[in-house]
């Protein structure tokens, strides 16, 4: 048998507990996801800027969870510019163009940020 004992109010854990069924937790991140793609298409090297103007975000909130995902439209010959661009790809004579490490650099901030918001609102409940 498990016994629980509570003294004094429990206010600040019953608001924290409806703070997370209605996932208040999450409130403020669709605004710095969408900074965060302001921070990819202006880390995105430019030669035509097609796939620096092709960045967008999907966010799906659903009963558990929040789930970001960052998206790029620019695909050439079935494959993701900004892939080629982050990996490096080969060329159709044979060379191969290294790739830049740009999206990590970009998004670190906005996943701080992220992170720091939604810890800000559980402490605070």
């Amino acid at each position: 048998m498990i016994r629980l004992v509570v003294k004094g109010s429990t206010e600040r854990t019953e608001k924290f507990l409806r703070s997370i069924v209605n996932a208040d937790m999450f409130r403020g991140v669709e605004r710095i996801a969408n900074e965060g793609v302001s921070a990819l298409a202006s880390a995105t090297p430019m030669e035509s800027g097609l796939a620096a103007n092709s960045w967008g975000v999907e966010i799906v909130n659903s009963k558990d969870s929040l789930t970001i995902t960052w998206t790029n439209s620019d695909v050439e010959n079935g494959f993701p510019v900004a892939i080629m661009l982050q990996y490096g790809h080969g060329t159709g004579t044979g060379g191969y163009v290294r790739g830049v490490d740009y999206i990590n650099p970009a998004i670190r901030p906005i996943f701080d940020r992220i992170a720091n918001e939604v810890w800000k609102v559980v402490t605070s409940a």
